[in-house]
């Protein structure tokens, strides 16, 4: 196996692979699962027994986007990735989950005969063995994005989709004048749901572009109506979003009598450059 842009999360030193491990200098091992991740979340920062999404959490998701319902999402960042990334460039999916998007723009990169090193974090074991299983040259990793165990300045373009956000992180383990990928939900995304299911819907609040220490340089807003008619499909849409979590036995109720369902599925792609100093950004981890 080839290098990685992996760290050793204890020592912070680079990780070399070792067969069906990873190993540094120190002596310390991180063994590969079954599915070909491996778990680079130290104990000391695991907050619970299985942190992130939970597994159901994962599956409906998974199950959910394997139908192409955000297909225009995907076929934005695809093609967005596509025309910065410098060939054999190295990308990094910060927040991956079950790898729909990565290995979405994996599979793009192939049809248009481009060549990238793609890798993966995220701090749900059942995401990242998900996301390792969709396509075999996606390195993946059990980690948190606000403690990424990458080297400093390895990577060419770091996608966050949905996922929290760490400037100094992210920072530090890009390249001067690469490139930070985000996508947000829109104000009137999943609309039609929130009033299909609450009393009083609101917009979702759209962060200020501006990022300390990035570039901002394009947006671009990617929407279509969406047509649900499998109440599997409008459960699972629900499960993975925050909703889940803060929604009472009523508004479930009035969820689970959904038959079909029409909603606008809208985004925002945002496109930053790293503006750190090269000098910053020119040693250790």
């Amino acid at each position: 196996m080839s290098e990685t842009i992996w760290c050793c999360p204890v020592c912070g030193r680079k990780l070399h692979p070792a067969d069906r491990s990873l190993k540094c200098e120190k002596g310390h091992s991180f063994d590969r699962s079954r599915k070909g991740d491996v778990h680079l979340l130290p104990s000391n920062k695991m907050h619970a027994k299985l942190p992130g999404d939970n597994p159901e959490m994962v599956r409906a998701r998974r199950a959910f986007l394997s139908k192409g319902y955000y297909a225009h999402l995907l076929a934005t960042i695809s093609q967005t990735v596509c025309e910065r990334l410098p060939e054999g460039g190295t990308l990094l999916d910060a927040g991956c989950g079950e790898g729909y998007y990565t290995a979405g723009v994996l599979h793009f990169l192939d049809s248009t005969g481009k060549t990238a090193q793609c890798y993966g974090v995220d701090i749900s074991k059942t995401a990242a063995g998900y996301a390792a299983k969709a396509d075999s040259r996606l390195d993946c990793a059990v980690a948190s994005v606000f403690h990424l165990p990458v080297e400093r300045a390895s990577c060419d373009m770091l996608l966050s989709i949905f996922s929290p956000y760490c400037g100094e992180e992210f920072r530090r383990v890009l390249r001067p004048d690469g490139w930070l990928i985000m996508a947000i939900p829109a104000a009137r995304h999943l609309w039609e749901l929130k009033a299909a299911v609450y009393d009083t819907p609101y917009e979702n609040a759209v962060r200020e572009y501006a990022l300390e220490g990035f570039t901002f340089e394009q947006s671009y807003t990617v929407s279509r109506e969406i047509v649900l008619d499998d109440p599997q499909d409008i459960a699972a849409l629900f499960a993975m979003t925050p909703y889940a979590y803060r929604t009472g036995a009523a508004e479930r109720e009035r969820l689970a009598a959904l038959r079909t369902l029409r909603t606008e599925a809208a985004f925002e792609v945002l496109v930053y450059r790293n503006t750190l100093n090269k000098k910053e950004n020119s040693h250790g981890i």
